[in-house]
């Protein structure tokens, strides 16, 4: 079975294209995809029967080897990198915040501002 890549998938339009290790690209329907699997995405390894039509090569049997990491991922910290943050975040939080919030007062607005904005960077990598 010949094996290759998305080239890039519509699954409104329930077609795209492959594009076959050894050159060339291979029309693909929603039908030749496995049970379970709704749409390709761009980068996807994948094997497959091949037919020819009259308009050219059509894939059969699609089979998805492996899928690509999202973009979202490769951004994403280290877990290592985030725990220091975070320890970084709870230290200036209790010099900064806590002695205020013990005495019965709330930080003024500008320095409430700024440590919420660090906690919302942080919530935000935790997210991701």
């Amino acid at each position: 079975m010949p094996t290759g890549r998305v080239k890039w998938y519509d699954t409104e339009k329930g077609f795209g294209f492959l594009t076959r290790d050894d050159g060339g690209d291979v029309f693909v329907r929603k039908a030749a995809l496995p049970a379970g699997v709704p749409e390709l995405k761009a980068g996807q390894r994948v094997d497959f029967g091949i037919v020819e039509s009259r308009r050219g090569d059509q894939a059969l049997a699609v089979k998805v080897l492996e899928t690509p990491v999202s973009v979202t991922e490769l951004r994403r910290r280290p877990p290592e990198e985030l725990h220091g943050l975070i320890e970084d975040m709870i230290k200036v939080l209790e010099a900064k915040v806590m002695p205020d919030l013990r005495r019965g007062r709330f930080p003024d607005r500008k320095t409430a501002k700024k440590y919420a904005e660090l906690v919302h960077a942080v919530a935000k990598e935790l997210e991701t």
